[in-house]
């Protein structure tokens, strides 16, 4: 080793972020280790002078009268040629770097450089991500392995395991994608970056990058339910009066929301009022449908909503799918019930033998305004 090999440490610092002092310890461990393999177990020790790059090699070796291990004695004759005073039971350092160690030196500390540079960069690599965890990263798909797919993100591979990903969704190597990362592990192999495209987060940050308004803070995302691939709903709110935060979101002839839907292979959104008011907010949440009361139960964290007839099957949606996103993004149960299910229980409450007792002129706007609790219309 020589002046090169301090220059070639340097140029790594550089590059690499890996400070030279700390390589050049590693190379005189892996000297060290070297030597011992090849000239015997000693109590030695290797420096490298930091300019040049120059190494030795020295070993502690006990005073004596007459040698009967070399590796770890010494003549007391040889230590006083040099006209040093010891006396006989002295511990002294001595050079033992030996004449043939040039090729094994350089190729310990090959091998430890190269170690501590793949080591420096898996730990630069997961920090790095580790800052980006809950945060969307954009990646090509490269291969498919046991339903697992994975990703490259450029200096380092994600994984996108079958759980995290939408049912619906078929991608192929090569394909630009978008993904969440909800996980970032170190290993002995370096980081795990672990992916989703499932999770309700993923929407949020795609607003994010979409949305102006929401990356400036006007607006804020309040709260995300999700059944991925199929429907998502998303709670927004702007404290400025002046901004709304529904057709920040939209975008000029829905262009904003249109982008999002297109990343996330057609699956519908739907974009919610969110109000301080539970009764609000969880009539906001069930749009499409539009209900005409809602009461709430604050002890046991209900909202029983009431819908006109015609739409009970679409506040409840598919498979109760309207219903559920609802309560997922609000946070109450949700029991939903048309104006007529509502005016039998109330009439079936009334009387004693539970027959119903509704006059034949009574409509749903009347039945409306009792669950209201205002006056009912006048014919």
């Amino acid at each position: 080793m020589n002046t090169e090999f301090v220059s070639a440490l340097k140029e790594i610092e550089k590059e690499k972020g890996i400070s030279i002092d700390f390589l050049l310890q590693a190379t005189e461990h892996a000297l060290l280790t070297a030597f011992r393999k090849n000239f015997g177990a000693q109590n030695a020790r290797v420096e490298i002078e930091r300019d040049t790059g120059e190494y030795k090699v020295f070993a502690k070796k006990v005073v004596v009268e007459s040698v009967t291990d070399p590796r770890l004695e010494i003549a007391i004759g040889d230590c006083q040629e040099g006209g040093s005073e010891v006396v006989l039971g002295d511990v002294v350092e001595v050079e033992v770097t030996p004449k043939n160690f040039g090729r094994i030196a350089a190729q310990a500390a090959k091998q430890v450089v190269m170690q501590q540079i793949r080591e420096a960069e898996r730990g630069l690599i997961y920090e790095e991500f580790l800052s980006r965890e809950g945060d969307i990263v954009t990646g090509v798909v490269r291969r498919l392995e046991a339903k697992n797919m994975f990703i490259d993100l450029g200096r380092a591979e994600a994984l996108l395991a079958p759980a995290e990903q939408i049912p619906t969704e078929r991608h192929k190597q090569s394909d630009r994608i978008k993904t969440y990362v909800i996980e970032v592990k170190k290993t002995t192999k370096g980081p795990q970056i672990l992916v989703s495209r499932t999770h309700p987060g993923l929407v949020k940050r795609l607003f994010e990058l979409e949305v102006p308004e929401i990356y400036e803070g006007v607006v804020e995302i309040k709260a995300v339910a999700r059944e991925p691939g199929s429907r998502s709903k998303i709670a927004v709110y702007s404290r400025d009066e002046n901004v709304d935060s529904v057709g920040a979101c939209v975008g000029p002839k829905g262009m904003r929301v249109q982008a999002i839907v297109n990343e996330l292979k057609g699956e519908k959104i739907d974009i919610i009022r969110w109000n301080s008011s539970p009764v609000e907010f969880v009539a906001n949440a069930l749009s499409p449908a539009k209900p005409i009361a809602v009461g709430i139960d604050e002890d046991e964290k209900i909202a029983r909503v009431t819908v006109p007839d015609h739409q009970l099957s679409l506040a409840i949606g598919k498979e109760g799918q309207n219903a559920r996103l609802a309560a997922r993004l609000t946070g109450w149960k949700i029991d939903i019930k048309s104006i007529s299910q509502m005016r039998e229980k109330i009439d079936y409450a009334s009387e004693p033998d539970g027959e119903e007792n509704v006059d034949d002129g009574q409509d749903q706007e009347d039945s409306a305004a009792d669950l209201r609790g205002v006056p009912k219309s006048k014919g």
